[in-house]
Order: structure tokens, then C-alpha cells, then sequence
């Protein structure tokens, strides 16, 4: 048989769904915001922000060192002119000083991503924790929302678990993360909320029965990946691997292009610039004064272009062009061959691989159904959305924290200032 849990003394109550990042960071600021409010973190698994403990390889790519607010928002394929507005009330700089105000410090890594000097994530979570302590908030696991009653009478919700045990609510924030199927979003399309389809976001690429794969482990610190037939095209460090293609170039064109390519069901053919700085044409006027400045090298012997060695040889091979040939000796067929493998090698890609275990989708809750300046519900009122339910995603980690760190901090104020 149900039981609630009820109000006691008539004190408000917020619910938090989803014992991730943004449901954290949601519930802890709600709570220091308004100390009168009853703070819950529902989590429907026995585990509390296992996406934080594992991301950056355990070190947890707290956010991304862009300050920029119209650039930081370039980097969401989806949310962007969303997010434009609500990285107003909170952004990279609000995110950074929240974390040092209660003792962490995050450093700055080459490539722009931020973790806590620590290199652990174990440092993010211990933070989070303290603060759900300190402010009094409480947390049931196994705790699966099956159903939201929204009880008109009395402006409340009733929140249904899987167990029979139910919860009344003043306030609910919904902060579950993504899902990867359609039929997951069933309880909130109950409550008249629509979504966009779920898809894979941070994808490597498979590209089975190729040499290249042979040459697993090596990088380039920039190519240009084109996807054929579109105007989708990535720039930046690309990494060979076992299966295929990976690296930021990569991972980056896979959000971007993410409907696009599940409805080619992740079979379409790409065009590798290794050379980003010419095209087909500039690099033939080049290699007229390569050729005479290198006549007497052999061209197995060292390449102008600080390509990995084992990447160079590769690519005469793919050429026919011998060891011992020297830049002089190049017939016409080879040199053409040579530079359309160098600005445009094409490769057949068959199906995707997750990235790591950053397991990110785009889609969820349409974003035209929240208003952004305070995460609340444009059709029901009290009920909020944090992190990535939202039709939001960004193309690496720091900046999907960043998202659930900034629409989390919007939900709390707001039900902060709703629930005096």
C-alpha cells in the first residue's frame, strides 16, 4: 500500500529528480537560498553522481575555460541561443568561483578544459556533499519516478515510485540527465511536455576493413573532416585509432551532425584535409617549390609537413610511391594523387563507438516549453528542468557540466525566490 511522505508543519518542499551534477547543484543552492524550504534528491539507482566520478577519466571535467558568452554558446549544437541568455545569470566565471568559494580550485588545462587541481573528481563530489550536508539536504535512493500528479486543488504535486511509496511536493525539478530512448520521456509527455527524439551525441567513428587502422595510437594536432554531401565540417586534433577515427575533430562533428547521421543510420563516407592550411589547389602551387628545394631527398626520408613519420609513409604507400624515390623523380600521377590524399582522403564510415564512458545524447524536453530565465515549466507551474533533459548538449563534457551547472543555479534561484 502507498504512503507519503508528508509536510510537515506545512514547511515547502522542493523534490529534486535525479541524483546527478545538475540535481546536486540545484538542490544545495535552492537550499542555502531559502533555509525554511525542505530540499529531497530523489535518485533512482543506489548511486549518487556516478557521471562525475567517472567523467575526464576520474578527474572531472569540471567546465571549459571559454569566457566568451557568445562563443561558449557556439559550442552546443543544440541550446545555443538558449543558453546565450542563460549564461547572463550564470556562466564559466560564476562556475569557477562557486567551486573556490567552498575551497576548490580548478586549473586550466592546454586544450581549455578545467579540473580541480586535485586531478580527481572525488574532490567535486566530496564538495557537493558537504554542501547537501550543511544545508540539510536529503537524499533517497532507489527511488524510480514512475508517475507526477499534479494536484490542482491544492498546487502540489504527488510523486509516484516504482515501490508504491509516493512523495507530496510544492516544488519539483526534474534533473534525471539524458535519455537514450524515446519511451523514457513516457511520464513526462503524461504531463503534456513534448520532446525532441533522443539520439547519440560524442560518437567515434568506425571505418572497418581500412589500413589506416593499422596505425592506431597516432594524432594529428589538426585535420579538417568533412561529411560528403553536406556542409557539416569539423576542425582539430584527430586521433587514428583500432576502429577508426576519434579525437576532438572527430567527437565534435559526431554532435553537430548527430540527427544527420542517425538518419543514415551511421553509414556515410567523410573527406580528411591532415593539411588544413591548403586546399587541393594552394598545396599544388606549393609543391613546385617543395619539389625544387627537396629535389635530391628521398621522399621517404623526411617529410615537410610534421606528419607523424609512420603517417607519411602511409601515405605514399596509399600513392605507390617507392622508398627510394626522390621528390624529383615524382611522376605527374603520383604527385596529383599524393595531394588529393593529403587535402581530401575519403574513408567509408560504418557505424559509431561511445566515446570513452561519456555517454551523451541530444534531445529531450523542447526548450520552447521553459523559460529560460527561470527553468520553470511554460505549462506547469512549480515544475523546473536542470542539466541535460533539456534539448541541450555540448561537444565535450566541461561543457555539458557547464549546462547543468548554469540551468541547476536558474531552477534554484527561481524556487528559491518562489517558495518564500
Amino acid at each position: 500500500m502507498a504512503f507519503l511522505i508528508l509536510n510537515v508543519n506545512q514547511q515547502k518542499t522542493l523534490v529534486v529528480i535525479g541524483g546527478g551534477a545538475a540535481g546536486f547543484f540545484c538542490a544545495v543552492n535552492a537550499a542555502k537560498m531559502n533555509t525554511a524550504l525542505r530540499v529531497i534528491i530523489v535518485e533512482k539507482t543506489n548511486k549518487i553522481l556516478s557521471k562525475v566520478r567517472i567523467s575526464g577519466g576520474g578527474r572531472c571535467n569540471v567546465t571549459h575555460a571559454c569566457f566568451d558568452l557568445q562563443e561558449l554558446s557556439k559550442k552546443y549544437p543544440r541550446g545555443q541561443n538558449f543558453l546565450k541568455k542563460a549564461f547572463h545569470w550564470f556562466n564559466t566565471k560564476h562556475t569557477i568561483n562557486w567551486f573556490k568559494e567552498r575551497g576548490v580550485e580548478l586549473k586550466t588545462e592546454s586544450d581549455g578544459r578545467m579540473f580541480p587541481i586535485t586531478n580527481t573528481s572525488e574532490t567535486i563530489i566530496e564538495c557537493l556533499l558537504k554542501e547537501a550536508n550543511k544545508y540539510k539536504v536529503e537524499i533517497l535512493l532507489n527511488r524510480s519516478v514512475e508517475k507526477i500528479d499534479v494536484l490542482q486543488n491544492n498546487n502540489q504535486f504527488k510523486l509516484n515510485f516504482s515501490n508504491t511509496e509516493c512523495i507530496l511536493a510544492n516544488f519539483v525539478c526534474i534533473a534525471t540527465g539524458g535519455y537514450p530512448k524515446a519511451t523514457m520521456f513516457n511520464w513526462l509527455l503524461a504531463i503534456n511536455h513534448t520532446i525532441s527524439k533522443p539520439l547519440p551525441s560524442l560518437f567515434t567513428f568506425n571505418i572497418p576493413n581500412n589500413k589506416i587502422v593499422a596505425l592506431m595510437g597516432i594524432s594529428v594536432d589538426a585535420a579538417t573532416v568533412k561529411i560528403n554531401g553536406t556542409k557539416l565540417i569539423s576542425e582539430g586534433p584527430l586521433l587514428i585509432t583500432h576502429w577508426g577515427m576519434s579525437g576532438p575533430a572527430i567527437l565534435k562533428l559526431s554532435a553537430f551532425a548527430a540527427i544527420e547521421l542517425a538518419a543514415m543510420n551511421y553509414n556515410f563516407s567523410i573527406s580528411v584535409n591532415w593539411l588544413p592550411t591548403y586546399n587541393d589547389q594552394s598545396l599544388k602551387n606549393e609543391w613546385l617549390l617543395l619539389r625544387k628545394r627537396m629535389s635530391s631527398q628521398k621522399m621517404s626520408y623526411k617529410n615537410p609537413f610534421q606528419l607523424p613519420n609512420r603517417l607519411w609513409q602511409y601515405f605514399l604507400d596509399e600513392c605507390e610511391i617507392n622508398d627510394n624515390i626522390r621528390w624529383s623523380d615524382v611522376t605527374a600521377t603520383q604527385q596529383n594523387k599524393l595531394i588529393k590524399t593529403l587535402t581530401a582522403q575519403e574513408f567509408c564510415v560504418k557505424g559509431k563507438t561511445t566515446f570513452k564512458e561519456e555517454f551523451v545524447t541530444c534531445g529531450g524536453i523542447k526548450l520552447n516549453e521553459v523559460d529560460v530565465n527561470t527553468m520553470q515549466s511554460k505549462i506547469i507551474p512549480h515544475l523546473f528542468f536542470a542539466g541535460e533533459i533539456l534539448d541541450i548538449d555540448g561537444i565535450t563534457g566541461g561543457f555539458n557540466f557547464q549546462n547543468a551547472w548554469t540551468t541547476a543555479y536558474i531552477a534554484a534561484k527561481s524556487i528559491a525566490v518562489f517558495s518564500v
